[in-house]
């Protein structure tokens, strides 16, 4: 007779029947009681007990490109070209995705993104803005940090970690997220001819930055930092990734100009088109990218390139008034919290507009300007049990913000 230990407490199996005994503290199960116990407890529960990522695929609804765009236009003023450009390749991306590829099949490529245009003028904004339409993981990394393997700095790989971690650790989710990498430009070689020499920061990052824009599985350490042999890691693949580039490319008109003239120099020069001299990236090429140091095989991965045009008066205005997340409904809100209403005149918005075209920061300054103007309000008026309302004008705007200093900062600019 078999001992008590020897036999399954389930199904009374003798060890020597079963593939594997399980041991407990006073019995023990075999794998197929073990199997069935899983079964059971799966079908009573369902997907209850698996942890439910917040970027579930089943969530995941891709919308047409008239309606990507449609959606860019509650959170980003003007910028239409731009925004097209960027509605048909993420729909083609992730249409790419959904592909399911048959042997005999043609296989759509990748097709990451750079977008070109002077600082604040929307470039993170738009990726920022797509993500969250999309409900996919979105990271943004920032390539003068990047450097090389084995110099001192961030690995490119890096830029996978940030993703992950926005993911909450869920690789499937990681796999078709999408990351921005900003100030590419930064990065550029120091010269349009090969260098035999390392580039810690230039030309060798765009060399390692190449891997994971072509599509390849990578193994990152989770928690980030430098790889080391007893390091965990995590395998992702990076060919449904999107990447989205963006730079301001700084100088780089100039190149457009010399080569625009040089193009209607000779035989048919007098049919030349009158050129936009106040925006020339909007004649941008991958010519001039690599002219500018980016190297081929960069601009080849990134071989949908599109333009942010420079915001006027007219457009930094609106910015100020009409997107869902805009700058006076914000801090509208704020003060509404506080049961304060908040009453800001239209010149002062011109007042604001002036400013952030004076200082040169784009859209990306006209926070830093209103939080100047209304910073002593927001400290004293929270603690004025009587105070209902505050109007600002622009006389108030004009003495808060030469109080606060901000002018003085950028006249040396």
């Amino acid at each position: 007779m078999a001992r008590k230990s020897d036999i399954c407490a389930f199904c009374g199996r003798k060890a020597n029947e079963a593939r594997l005994m399980i041991q407990g503290i006073d019995a023990q199960i075999c794998d197929s009681c073990a199997e069935q116990a899983h079964l059971i407890v799966k079908q009573q529960f369902g997907d209850e007990q698996q942890p439910k990522s917040e970027f579930s695929p089943k969530g995941f609804a891709l919308k047409k490109p008239a309606e990507i765009k449609a959606f860019l236009d509650q959170y980003v003023i003007g910028q239409d070209e731009a925004k097209r450009t960027l509605a048909v390749a993420v729909y083609n991306h992730y249409k790419r995705i959904s592909q399911k590829v048959q042997a005999d099949e043609v296989e759509i490529e990748k097709s990451n993104i750079i977008l070109v245009g002077e600082t604040g003028t929307g470039k993170t904004l738009l990726a920022r803005t797509i993500a969250k339409m999309l409900n996919v993981p979105f990271a943004i990394a920032d390539a003068t940090v990047l450097t090389e393997a084995g110099y001192v700095g961030e690995d490119v790989e890096n830029i996978l970690v940030r993703l992950l971690q926005a993911a909450d650790y869920d690789v499937a989710a990681t796999e078709r997220g999408i990351v921005f990498i900003d100030e590419i430009d930064k990065i550029a070689r120091k010269s349009d001819n090969p260098s035999i020499t390392r580039d810690v920061s230039g030309e060798g990052v765009q060399q390692a930055m190449l891997k994971l824009l072509e599509g390849s599985v990578v193994n990152v350490p989770p928690k980030g930092g430098r790889k080391h042999p007893e390091q965990p890691m995590t395998a992702i693949n990076t060919k449904d990734i999107l990447f989205i580039a963006g730079g301001a490319f700084d100088g780089i008109e100039r190149l457009i100009a010399a080569r625009k003239r040089t193009n209607v120099i000779g035989y048919g020069a007098g049919g030349n088109e009158a050129l936009d001299k106040d925006n020339m990236l909007q004649y941008l090429s991958p010519a001039d990218l690599k002219k500018f140091g980016l190297i081929p095989e960069i601009v080849g991965r990134l071989p949908i390139i599109t333009h942010l045009n420079p915001l006027d008066k007219v457009a930094l205005k609106r910015i100020l008034t009409e997107p869902k997340n805009a700058l006076v409904k914000q801090f509208t809100k704020l003060f509404a919290m506080d049961k304060i209403k908040l009453v800001i005149k239209d010149d002062v918005l011109d007042f604001v507009v002036e400013k952030a075209i004076e200082f040169k920061v784009g859209a990306r300054g006209l926070r830093s300007i209103m939080e100047a103007i209304l910073n002593d309000a927001m400290f004293e008026m929270p603690s004025q049990i009587e105070a209902t309302e505050l109007v600002i004008d622009r006389a108030y705007a004009e003495a808060k913000l030469e109080k606060s200093g901000l002018q003085k900062l950028h006249v040396g600019d």
